[in-house]
């Protein structure tokens, strides 16, 4: 028997526990179908994985997470510039809720952006739906600070 699915807010916290990342500020996105991080640089390895930077915090300081993975494609994106991008996407464990799953990611520079990661709705089906009138229904809603731009 399958248990119903959890709803969830428009903005939440996930962690991404292969990563070393916990308590990331995400938009859920329907709207989009691959989730994508901010990242700040890309780099290519010699065996075909690549390293990137997952920008955990800009200000007041930059604070970063280095990984190294295996691209598992590329995907031509179309955001909401209009402007079409190819970015890598690598696949992660992604635990939202206290639901746990392997979702795909895109990397990109979401650089201004307030959550540093859209969960698009591959990374949804199934287990959760979203009540847009609602923030942090899953998880704890963050003290804010001047200095939290998590």
């Amino acid at each position: 028997m399958t248990s119903p699915p959890l709803t969830c807010g428009w903005r939440e916290r996930v962690d991404l526990p292969d990563w070393g990342v916990t308590g990331l500020r995400a938009k859920i996105d329907t709207g989009a179908r691959t989730s994508a991080i901010h990242v700040a640089e890309v780099q290519d390895l010699p065996d075909g994985r690549i390293r990137f930077e997952v920008v955990i915090h800009e200000k007041p300081e930059h604070e970063g997470v280095w990984v190294e993975a295996d691209p598992v494609r590329e995907a031509t994106v179309k955001p909401s510039s209009g402007k079409r991008q190819r970015r890598p996407v690598v696949r992660t464990t992604m635990v939202m809720g206290g639901v746990s799953r392997e979702v795909e990611i895109s990397l990109v520079c979401r650089k201004g952006m307030l959550c540093r990661m859209l969960v698009g709705r591959k990374s949804l089906e199934g287990d959760f739906v979203v009540d847009p009138a609602r923030r942090y229904a899953l998880s704890a809603k963050p003290k804010r600070t001047k200095k939290d731009a998590r």
